[in-house]
Parts: C-alpha cells; structure tokens; sequence
C-alpha cells in the first residue's frame, strides 16, 4: 500500500494565514526550525498509479502539483485521483472538492451524516450538480454503533476499507455541533489483502475507546491526530478560547492524552502524528517536545511524505 501525505498541517495551514503566534511569526522569518505545511490530506494506492483521495483540503491545487503521481499522463483530461473518500465534513477535509470541480463527476465515499452535511448546511453536492453531474455519493455503512463496517473501493483494488465511527464533533455548521452522533467522524483501517498489513488513519480523535484502541494494535503504520500538545494550547497562545476536547481533538501530552495511547502500541508499531495546528511545538524540530517525540520513537508527517505499509 502506497500513502501520500499531501498535507498535514490542521485548518489553517502552518503558517496560517492571519496567525502572529510564536511558531508562524518564526517560519515566516526563519527563525524557528520548521517547515511550512499545508492543511491535511493523504492519498492511498494499492498499485501506484490510481489513487484514493483522503480528504480533500481547501490547498488541493498545489498539493496536486507538488506530487507527480496525481498528475494528468495518459489522456488530454485526466487526474491520477480515481475517488475521494471523507472522514468527516469539516472546512479543511472537503472544501477542496470546489478546486475539482472540471474532474466531475467524481465518486466520493463518506457516512449519511457528512452527506448530510455537505448537502444542507455546507451543500457541496448539491452545488457541484452543476458540472458534469458532480458527485456521486457512496455510503460508508454506520449503524448507529461504534462497531466496525467494512467496504471496498473500485480504485484500489486488493485494499479493504473499514470505518469506526470516533468520538470528535461535527462542524460547525452541522445541526449536531456539540452533539455528535455516530457517523460525524470516522477512523480508517486500511488492510492490504496481498501483504496482509495494516493502517489506521484518523487525524481527528477526540478521545479512545476499546474499540479504536483494538484497531490501533491491529495496525502496522498509524496516522492520527497531533493537533495539539497541550488540550489549552489556543487560550495560552492567545488566539482562541476552544479547548482541544471541545473541537474534536484528544491533546497529545498530560494524563490520558495521545502520547500514552500510542506508548502502549506494540514495539513494531509506525507511528506518525498529522493534523498538526500552528500553535503545537512539535512544528519546532528544535523544541523539547519535538525531542520527546523523538525519543518515543514517534513521527511529525510532513508535506510530501511517502510510506509504504
């Protein structure tokens, strides 16, 4: 199995656009030992050339020409992207599906919520009926449970597909903003039948349960969410009043975060962190957190970054 990171910053963008916290102001004047990233998204391939779509950000443009395998070769019109696939309907996760819109129709797997969403509140689908007849939905079965479901996709082939509804939050415009409901927020476990090896993507987790806990250990590569280092990482920045837990997001470090989890995987476990928010001081290479991460053998994803699973 083939992962692009093609972003891997969370809304925003690092530097984010109008942020002047200590981690922008430094990348735009050098001075702090990071890199710029784009907001996230991945793509998945079973055989290198026809690529599944993981979110799709509102920077798609340049991460589709910052990556050769996704650029048009074979005929006048074309696009190594064959579906796209969303975990949720938030702003940085769909709203570059708008930037595909000469590509339509385009097949897009997500649950009945976020189809919900993105046809009402926020209503991609209905408005990119427009060109070509948009976007063909495919439901990714919940039932109402946080039990697993399993599917395939047409795109790659020899993969297997199963979603676990995550405890996060709905968008902002959703009518369950605040009360989310199984089916707003999905982790992947993507299983290579050839291999017989395994990742599990999710870059929004608000917090664990036996059952994400289970597909975590099942995995040989994890990607999930590193938004934020401390839960009141925003107010003690200055530029937000959320906490972490309520956007969605499970803070990496203190008692109960994401560090501990991930500590807990078998030895053998990739783990690599994305969705990482501008004010989180793992952007800094040179920081103590970075150091950390380090030393638990844990990655920062990057734009650009290539695995093999």
């Amino acid at each position: 199995m083939h992962v692009l990171v093609l972003g891997a910053a969370a809304g925003g963008g690092f530097p984010q656009w109008n942020c002047n916290c200590r981690l922008c102001h430094g990348v735009r004047q050098g001075t702090v030992d990071a890199r710029a990233r784009t907001q996230s998204s991945i793509a998945i391939s079973s055989d290198g050339e026809q690529w599944l779509l993981c979110n799709a950000s509102p920077d798609i443009r340049a991460q589709l020409a910052a990556n050769p395998e996704l650029h048009p070769r074979r005929v006048p019109r074309d696009s190594g992207i064959s579906g796209v696939l969303l975990v949720d309907g938030q702003i940085d996760h769909a709203t570059g599906l708008l930037s595909l819109r000469e590509g339509c129709p385009f097949d897009v797997w997500c649950t009945p919520n976020v189809h919900q969403d993105l046809s009402s509140g926020f209503p991609l689908f209905r408005m990119l009926e427009h060109w070509q007849g948009g976007l063909t939905w495919h439901p990714i079965p919940v039932d109402g449970t946080h039990r697993e479901a399993s599917f395939e996709i047409p795109a790659c082939p020899g993969l297997t597909f199963t979603a676990v509804a995550l405890t996060s939050n709905a968008p902002p415009y959703s009518p369950r903003r605040g009360a989310p409901t199984p089916g707003d927020n999905i982790g992947l476990l993507v299983e290579d039948r050839r291999r017989g090896t395994r990742l599990f993507y999710a870059p929004g987790l608000g917090e664990l349960d036996d059952g994400v806990r289970a597909l975590l250990t099942r995995a040989d590569c994890v990607l999930v969410d590193g938004t934020l280092w401390h839960d009141d990482e925003l107010i003690a920045a200055g530029v937000g009043q959320s906490r972490g837990r309520d956007m969605g997001h499970l803070a990496l470090a203190g008692e109960g975060g994401l560090l501990a989890e991930l500590d807990v995987l078998p030895a053998t476990t990739r783990r690599v962190l994305i969705h990482i928010n501008n004010t989180n001081p793992i952007l800094d290479e040179g920081s103590e957190e970075r150091a950390t991460l380090t030393r638990a053998g844990i990655e920062v994803a990057f734009d650009g970054m290539r695995l093999e699973v």
